[in-house]
């Protein structure tokens, strides 16, 4: 019988709920004597059938006594979401329906563990006198980055931090790299002057360096300058590499299965290391111009694709996902469909890890959401970057710049920044697939390594990020 309990509490969304479950199941293995209760935002803004079904289907196959799953009820006064800051209010409304549902458990919590957005939880977990851990779904690279710019916000005003974007020529030394960043690839959630972003991810920054520790989605052997950087800082709570945590299982509906079929089987047909992958994540869309560049640099590439194509939502309704059925036909070349047939398919959802997983992939072109990113290495697929949104932009400089593990399609690429929209022109991404393909030896010695060495951190004993969670098991069992 289970007798440590720990609270988790996940963002609403898709990618963080993935994640931090893979890590609550880690756990559960690691020590069967650990039962988790996962607390579920009822929010239907963001993805919520998706949310649900998934919900339902994990509960259908985890055991209960391990794992639990809790929906908090509504806000009594739902926030508006058309306000700038929906999204920290919904947050702050969900603090004494958690602080609720908490009491209500038979034992107190060992612990909390926070989802990274949801760090001023930490006021509940004080209240309830319950030591609170944040998980970290993105890279520590971002993490450096938010505790960097907070600290100087904090010591310099704001605008020294905003006004950065100002001068798209500046540099800043973050402490995690080896490199100057470009403010170009600095993320705009950070940077972005007259925004309720900054000032949200100071706070929340703020939060962390509260916490008893932080757990980073990423591991040693992959970030180790950033790791190794925190451990020189001050006012940082421990850091514990416990990826790549990862949910490789495919969790859409009958559909969507039936077009994995035809995904796999088309994939089948094609020879080894052949196909380039285009996939842009959950949100990734681009308007007509930018579509038919694409369709052009590939046309002219001559290299084998699989290109999933979304319809987008229209401009200016960030947070809602294009569509999963529909491929934006009407914006492509006349005739490029039955030119490139041979050769090419177009779809519009993809089951990303499925297809990263078939030997015919040779190339992956990404958006570098991070949760791709450690997909891309886990199966060591080389990975073309073209980030477009929240932290991308950085961790597309650390892959090509910092670690040497990716190749650059348009590295400073911000997917309607203030509605101004950067085209990427079909010479460029030419030249980027056929760069991406025909990689040196080098590079990709250096992916199969690091794919080799993903597997092997959670897999073995002595593995690193196994080594760090089995350190924070042995803190919470024994106090």
């Amino acid at each position: 019988m289970a007798n440590t309990e720990l609270v988790i509490v996940p963002t609403p969304g898709m990618g963080h709920l993935l994640s931090i479950v893979e890590f609550a199941k880690l756990i559960v293995q690691t020590n069967p004597n650990i039962s988790i209760v996962v607390l579920i935002y009822h929010v239907t803004l963001i993805e919520p059938k998706k949310i649900e079904s998934y919900i339902e289907s994990q509960s259908r196959e985890l055991d209960s006594n391990q794992i639990e799953f809790i929906t908090l009820p509504p806000p009594s006064n739902p926030p508006d979401p058309t306000d700038p800051a929906f999204y920290g209010n919904v947050i702050q409304l969900q603090h004494p329906l958690v602080k609720k549902a908490v009491q209500d458990r038979q034992s107190k919590p060992a612990a909390f563990i926070l989802d990274l957005m949801n760090a001023s939880m930490i006021d509940v977990a004080n209240e309830l006198d319950i030591p609170s851990y944040i998980y970290f779904t993105s890279g520590a690279n971002f993490l450096d980055a938010m505790l960097h710019f907070q600290r100087i916000a904090d010591e310099q005003g704001i605008g020294s931090v905003t006004g950065l974007m100002d001068d798209p020529e500046s540099v800043s030394d973050l402490p995690g790299f080896m490199n100057p960043v470009p403010a170009k690839v600095l993320p705009w959630l950070l940077v972005e002057k007259d925004s309720v972003w900054p000032p949200l991810f100071f706070d929340i920054a703020r939060k962390y360096r509260e916490a008893k520790g932080i757990f980073v989605n990423s591991f040693t052997e992959l970030e180790s300058f950033t790791i190794q950087a925190f451990q020189n800082q001050d006012n940082v709570p421990p850091i514990y590499p416990v990826g790549p945590l990862l949910s490789l299982e495919s969790h859409g509906d009958s559909k969507s299965s039936n077009d994995e079929d035809d995904i796999i089987n088309w994939l089948d047909g094609q020879p080894k290391s052949s196909v380039v992958f285009l996939c842009f994540g959950s949100m990734g869309s681009f308007d007509a111009e930018q579509v038919k560049e694409i369709a052009d640099g590939l046309d002219r590439s001559g290299h084998r694709f699989l290109w999933s194509l979304r319809k987008p939502v229209e401009i200016g309704t960030f947070g809602l996902a294009p569509s999963e059925n529909m491929i934006f036909e009407d914006a492509l070349p006349e005739g490029f469909i039955d030119r490139t047939a041979h050769r090419g398919k177009i779809i519009p959802w993809a089951p990303q890890t499925a297809v990263l997983a078939h030997q015919a992939i040779g190339g992956f072109v990404s958006h570098c959401g991070w949760n791709s990113i450690l997909e891309s290495i886990w199966f060591g697929v080389p990975l073309g970057a073209w980030p477009m949104y929240s932290e991308q932009q950085l961790n597309a400089f650390t892959l090509v710049k910092e670690l040497g593990l990716a190749v650059e399609i348009k590295l400073d690429y911000r997917w309607n920044f203030k509605k101004a929209n950067c085209l990427v022109k079909a010479e460029e991404v030419e030249t980027g697939v056929r760069k991406l393909m025909n990689m040196d030896d080098d590079m990709r010695g250096k992916v199969r390594e690091m794919s080799e060495l993903s597997r092997k951190v959670l897999q073995t004993d002595d593995g690193s990020s196994r080594v760090w969670l089995t350190r924070f098991i042995a803190e919470i069992t024994e106090q």
